[in-house]
């Protein structure tokens, strides 16, 4: 499941697979640090540096995993797995982005993760829902992923406006990014492509110039 997620994220904004996400699974919570243990939360990422080495581990629960192995998104993506998708995504999310950074020698800042992790969230989730009913445009997901959804406010804790923060550029930008690709020619998923692409390369600060500019 965590390979193929990595490898729809990595087919759609064309980054090499140097890393298995599943070499850095966790999925027993008592090997976590203490307070990332009493979070509760279903999937945390841990980061650490030493001299010139990255240290990643990713934690998901393994019910949620479960779930997903019994309700495959890849063979139908609904209502009942939506909400475990998008958690076992983020986690996907955080490390791809962490790893093709590192690998050019880039920081990463929390804002940056969370920001990419929206919108691999809403792109991923429209690529698999186009593949599995090409006639159908999913317009309710903008809503259900940035207007249903909310931060929780006591895991956010003094990180709550980063999360809105990054939350509402997400928004912003899938939303202009939904009018783009409402025709279904191949011109359009090809312009659609190129640009996801050329977002995912850019700094954080050329990102929010780039949302301002283009979701205005």
């Amino acid at each position: 499941m965590l390979q193929a997620l990595q490898k729809l994220l990595a087919d759609i904004y064309d980054v090499p697979l140097r890393h298995d996400v599943g070499e850095f699974l966790l999925t027993d919570r008592a090997e976590l640090p203490q307070a990332a243990r009493d979070s509760g939360t279903d999937e945390q990422v841990l980061v650490a540096e030493d001299d010139d080495t990255l240290w990643v581990h990713v934690y998901l629960e393994p019910a949620l995993l479960a779930r997903l192995e019994s309700a495959n998104p890849f063979e139908a993506l609904n209502g009942g797995n939506i909400a475990d998708y998008w958690t076992a995504l983020e986690g996907v999310s955080h490390f791809l982005y962490l790893a093709w950074n590192a690998s050019h020698d880039r920081a990463v800042t929390l804002m940056e993760l969370e920001l990419q992790a929206e919108i691999d969230k809403y792109v991923s989730t429209l690529w698999l829902l186009r593949e599995q009913n090409p006639r159908r445009f999913p317009a309710e997901l903008h809503h259900l992923l940035f207007e249903r959804a909310r931060v929780d406010a006591t895991l956010a804790g003094d990180r709550l406006g980063l999360y809105r923060s990054a939350d509402h550029y997400a928004s912003r930008y899938c939303r202009r990014l939904a009018r783009t690709l409402l025709p279904t020619s191949a011109s359009a998923q090809a312009d659609a492509s190129a640009e996801l692409r050329r977002f995912y390369r850019l700094t954080r600060e050329r990102k929010i110039r780039h949302i301002e500019r283009v979701a205005a």
